[in-house]
């Protein structure tokens, strides 16, 4: 039923109802150059072993029933694997060792995209996603991530800033909301989402002692729209500016896009792949750029793109609010 809702042409699908690896590589041996899907790791066992199925060693002797048929045969296998909730695969963790590529399918319940982020590749890079939207006819690739996540922004909003961050070689522009309010409890909350919560601590530090904005006696929300979640440093300025615009409900202009990170001594430094980043924010209709102090002949911003280099926080809340 669920072939036929997505479309597919089942005519060479062989779909197995069995948890019982020893059946299944029965019918594999005898194809090659095919794929097979398990699902999921956990639930498959061996006759070999007595353990139940799930178990430490059911899941080590049926990955490696499966590797040793991969590489007989030539057949591909995408094994599915449940997660822990510290977000590590349950089981063994030579199951990450044993296999040639591990993937992660994020994606929050409430909406409706998917990223596949790759976290290990034994004959590539690591460092490229995947950005997918779940419609009728199934998972339908995003070709332009940075205005997929731009939708829905509204205009002059105080604490609402828009970065670039690289994932991997790609470059996508992502809304960061702060909203500072003053707190009616003992101790100020400070709660983010998709930043990570120690990097929040540090740079409302940086604001505190290099900026003179007084957010000790405030509620600090961060928040990356769209449900990413970013490490990279490059995005620490916008984080900055988004928390000080919404302490002093002040608006930034909308066609501003903030690029660097952020020192403990509130200087702005460089950010790798910068004409990368330039281009994606001006295809998008980003006509200005505050970016960190560089050699001038190091960028090459799009002709028609205003950029504004600053060298510390206090310079950038300065020119931007």
């Amino acid at each position: 039923m669920r072939a036929e809702r997505l479309g597919l042409d089942t005519s060479d699908i062989l779909l197995l109802p069995e948890n019982n690896i020893d059946i299944v590589l029965q019918h594999l041996y005898t194809k090659s150059n095919g794929l097979l899907i398990v699902d999921s790791i956990q639930t498959a066992y061996t006759d070999n072993l007595e353990s139940f199925a799930g178990s430490v060693s059911q899941v080590r002797e049926t990955a490696g029933m499966l590797l040793k048929m991969a590489k007989t045969t030539g057949n591909s296998v995408f094994i599915v694997g449940h997660i822990t909730k510290e977000g590590s695969i349950a089981g063994p963790k030579m199951l990450e060792h044993t296999v040639d590529t591990v993937l992660y399918m994020e994606g929050e319940k409430m909406n409706s995209y998917r990223i596949l982020r790759c976290i290990k590749n034994r004959y590539g890079a690591t460092n490229e996603i995947g950005v997918f939207e779940m419609r009728e006819k199934g998972l339908v690739e995003v070709k332009n991530p940075s205005m997929f996540f731009l939708t829905g922004r509204e205009e002059m909003v105080p604490g609402s800033i828009v970065v670039v961050s690289m994932e991997g070689t790609r470059p996508i522009l992502i809304e960061i909301q702060a909203l500072v309010s003053r707190s009616s409890y003992g101790t100020p909350q400070r709660n983010t989402t998709g930043v990570d919560n120690r990097r929040l601590s540090m740079m409302i530090a940086v604001l505190e002692k290099r900026a003179g904005l007084v957010l000790g006696m405030s509620d600090v929300f961060v928040n990356l729209t769209g449900g990413l979640k970013i490490s990279e440093t490059s995005i620490d300025l916008g984080i900055v500016v988004a928390m000080a615009s919404s302490f002093k409900d002040k608006p930034v202009d909308d066609g501003v896009v903030i690029i660097g990170e952020v020192g403990l001594g509130g200087e702005v430094r460089p950010v790798s792949f910068l004409n990368r980043r330039l281009k994606e924010s001006f295809d998008l209709g980003f006509k200005h750029a505050v970016i960190p102090k560089i050699k001038k002949e190091s960028v090459k911003p799009p002709k028609g793109m205003r950029l504004t280099e600053v060298a510390s926080v206090s310079e950038a809340l300065t020119i931007l609010l």
